[in-house]
């Protein structure tokens, strides 16, 4: 393998699938989001094989020209947080966006904006210090309320339920597995650990976690999107349509 194929490289889009195959209609397994660090396997025309810094997920995206040098200052942590142009001396919205967790590094200040590309500025209370600790999971759960449901998605633009879990981990920049097959191993191992005992519940394939003895939140397909639900009544449910059982940390 080329020594200059592994060298790092840092995606400079806002979100981008990750794809089981070099093709758009190949299945959709995760995304990769601004600021993520990631290797590159291979070459395949268009697109790349590409390994994840954080996670290390594999999976093809398209390619493009990214960045080499890139040490962020400053993380996204709203939601959606609109990318803005000047104009004269006037901020102009544009269409497009920086999703949760994602890192930017700080060029210039001006009035309430952070430029993290020319010309491409975030509002300032959207971010955070990269080093910043959230130490409330449960409160970035909540914040993906009633987001859709994207199988292979990791943003406010669709999630799935593995992607839920991971990404409270993924702002605090903290290893957790991307799949939940992964995660149960993960967690197993971890199971001392008071933020994953008897407070995770997976099913083969699905993962939710539980806000307190009675609810539980979770990216639920039949629902098609992230929901607050009883827990006997999930259970219930899923072992109803499914013949699955839960499965204890």
């Amino acid at each position: 393998m080329s020594s200059n194929l592994v060298k790092n490289n840092f995606f400079n889009k806002s979100i981008e699938n990750i794809n089981l195959r070099p093709s758009s209609n190949s299945e959709v397994t995760s995304q990769i989001l601004y600021g993520e660090k990631f290797k590159i396997l291979s070459r395949n025309k268009g697109w790349i094989k590409i390994k994840t810094d954080y996670d290390n997920y594999t999976g093809f995206i398209r390619r493009y020209k990214f960045l080499k040098k890139f040490k962020p200052t400053n993380k996204i942590y709203k939601l959606k947080s609109r990318i803005f142009k000047i104009k004269g001396n006037k901020f102009l919205q544009t269409k497009n966006f920086l999703y949760f967790g994602s890192g930017i590094y700080v060029l210039n200040k001006r009035k309430n904006y952070f430029e993290f590309e020319k010309n491409k500025w975030v509002k300032i209370n959207d971010t955070k210090k990269i080093d910043h600790f959230e130490k409330n999971l449960i409160k970035i759960l909540k914040l993906f309320l009633n987001i859709k449901y994207l199988w292979g998605g990791k943003s406010p633009e669709g999630i799935d339920c593995s992607a839920l879990i991971q990404i409270f981990f993924y702002y605090n920049r903290i290893f957790f597995p991307r799949d939940s097959k992964d995660q149960l191993k993960y967690c197993r191992k971890k199971a001392n650990k008071k933020i994953f005992k008897k407070n995770i519940i997976f099913w083969k394939g699905h993962v939710a976690y539980c806000l307190n003895k009675k609810d539980l939140i979770h990216a639920y397909g039949p629902k098609k999107k992230v929901v607050i639900m009883n827990i006997k009544q999930t259970i219930s449910k899923i072992s109803e349509n499914t013949k699955l059982k839960p499965k204890y940390i």
